[in-house]
């Protein structure tokens, strides 16, 4: 008897068809994991799963009884526990103190916590401090305190939403270590992920979802993984040209960059001449503890060129974005682009240079999901539309409709708000106002397809390698070590917070650039 059961489970928001006729099963010991783009349904269902939302039609049965919770906490007190993708710890507490909260009176008692928390941690080999506060532990280790907070309950299964989309490729072995020792305790596992790489590693079966509906159930003993992509993207893998999909999946037969058709045909970097669209000379950063993030970076992008920055994260690579976004000032060197002074400017000054900013953190920085999509196409330029003091918005959205269909970003119109957008949807707007911007001299890409789903890490990339091949400058900073291959010119390494050595990013060179950021020359 499956410990989990959906037969038949549809679910609707209004109009809207979220799923329709699910069938899944999760086994005892099972890690199952859920692939799909975003948009497919799988946040959904594990809402379902969880109590957040009820089913329209279908039903759902745990443990061989029937199942329909209340809400979370009922599922909770059932025996499913899940982790979110984004957090839900508070950042000025300790971990106990987190752990604590939710919790009845009969276990409020701190030392009887600490207790159960380091059995766990024994259990299932985690290193969390117990009294440490949670805004000073890393990613990974947040991501594991949630996991205990999980198991403090004893759930029978445990539902973990994209947990690797916040994790640094350094910790995301360690957490799929975690979920196998979870499920060979007896428990199930639900993974939702869009990752192969990790699906390959800890996946028993796996189910794929397409527009809300299930393709395919398939045991991963000897699976084909590019049918599994195929499955859920519909349509076959592109292994020529530049292969940035087949390279992000971590597929054998990705080409590199330099051995790409396309490659050989476009003029090679800096062949038109002219300043770099680039120029940093010793920059040097110290923060407000005054610890020295980076130490006397210099580097150079040309006109035509991708520069990958690899490495580690918690490296420098973030604050480096910070610096050249304007965010940051350096504590030393300079910061010229296309021959203009930019080290001490603003972010508005470094905007109207022509400098194309995709941060690292979109949701804070890049949009304001309360605004739409319009609104957030042009800020900055509203004064484009301005008649007579006051905003043709009109005109604004007529512009940016044209702006979603060239760039193809997916939404019922241009004056939906912009937290209507699945990831991939939002990254591709942002991408469509910084590569619009008149005039771009650079753009700085930063963890550009982070939580993103293959496709939209395709499109991403598509379209700044089509601004590169047009002569523009990109500085490519991200913690996918196997896209900066596929579609960098050249890749820098950060160690510590400086550049310790520089490759052309071919697949040969993929040995020696990983170990250049594990620290050895």
């Amino acid at each position: 008897m499956a410990l989990l059961e959906l037969s038949g489970v549809s679910k609707r928001f209004g109009a809207v068809a979220a799923l329709t006729n699910i069938n899944l099963d999760v086994e005892r010991g099972e890690v199952h994991c859920l692939l799909g783009e975003n948009g497919a349904g799988k946040s959904t269902l594990c809402n379902l799963i969880f109590g957040v939302h009820k089913p329209t039609a279908g039903t759902i049965s745990f443990g061989g009884a029937p199942f329909a919770p209340e809400g979370p906490a009922d599922a909770l007190r059932q025996g499913i526990g899940m982790v979110h993708q984004h957090f839900s710890l508070v950042g000025t507490m300790t971990v106990v103190e987190n752990l604590m909260m939710g919790r009845t009176s009969a276990i409020l008692d701190a030392g009887q916590v600490v207790a159960r928390m380091k059995r766990l941690a024994d259990e299932y080999k985690l290193e969390v401090d117990p009294w440490r506060v949670v805004r000073d532990l890393s990613v990974g280790e947040r991501q594991q305190v949630e996991i205990i907070k999980c198991l403090l309950g004893d759930p029978k299964l445990l539902v973990l939403d994209e947990p690797t989309a916040v994790l640094p490729p350094s910790e995301v072995d360690a957490f799929l270590t975690v979920c196998r020792r979870v499920a060979d305790d007896g428990r199930g596992v639900i993974l939702v992920t869009h990752k192969l790489a990790e699906i390959s590693k800890v996946a028993d079966r796996t189910t794929v979802l397409r527009q809300g509906t299930v393709i395919e159930t398939v045991p991963m003993e000897g699976a084909d993984m590019r049918a599994l992509v195929r499955s859920m993207i519909g349509h076959e893998i592109q292994t020529g040209g530049d292969g940035v999909l087949a390279a992000t999946l971590g597929l054998a037969d990705a080409p590199a960059a330099g051995s790409a058709p396309a490659a050989a045909q476009r003029p090679a970097a800096g062949a038109r001449g002219g300043k770099p669209a680039l120029e940093l000379k010793g920059v040097s950063f110290r923060d407000a503890a005054g610890v020295t993030r980076l130490d006397d970076v210099t580097l150079q992008v040309r006109p035509g060129e991708v520069v990958g920055i690899a490495g580690v994260e918690g490296n420098g690579q973030s604050e480096l974005g910070a610096i050249l976004a304007g965010l940051e000032r350096a504590s030393a060197g300079s910061i010229v682009v296309d021959g203009t002074d930019l080290t001490a400017a603003s972010p508005k000054e470094i905007t109207a240079t022509g400098v194309g900013i995709v941060p690292e953190d979109r949701h804070a920085v890049a949009v304001v999901s309360e605004l739409s999509i319009s609104e957030n196409m042009f800020l900055g330029a509203t004064k484009r539309f301005s008649r007579f003091g006051l905003l043709d918005r009109a005109a604004m959205k007529k512009e940016a409709t044209a702006l979603m269909r060239e760039f193809d970003v997916r939404a019922s119109n241009a004056d939906a708000p912009m937290s209507s957008l699945s990831g991939g949807n939002q990254q591709k707007a942002v991408l469509a106002r910084e590569l619009t911007l008149s005039p771009l001299k650079l753009l700085l890409a930063a963890q550009p397809t982070r939580g993103l789903d293959v496709s939209a890490v395709e499109a991403v990339y598509s379209r700044i390698q089509a601004a590169r091949d047009k002569g523009l400058g990109v500085l490519l900073i991200s913690s996918e070590l196997n896209e900066l291959i596929a579609v960098s010119d050249r890749v820098a390494v950060m160690y510590r917070g400086r550049i310790v050595g520089e490759m052309e990013a071919t697949a040969s060179n993929r040995e020696a650039i990983g170990s250049m950021m594990s620290g050895h020359a």
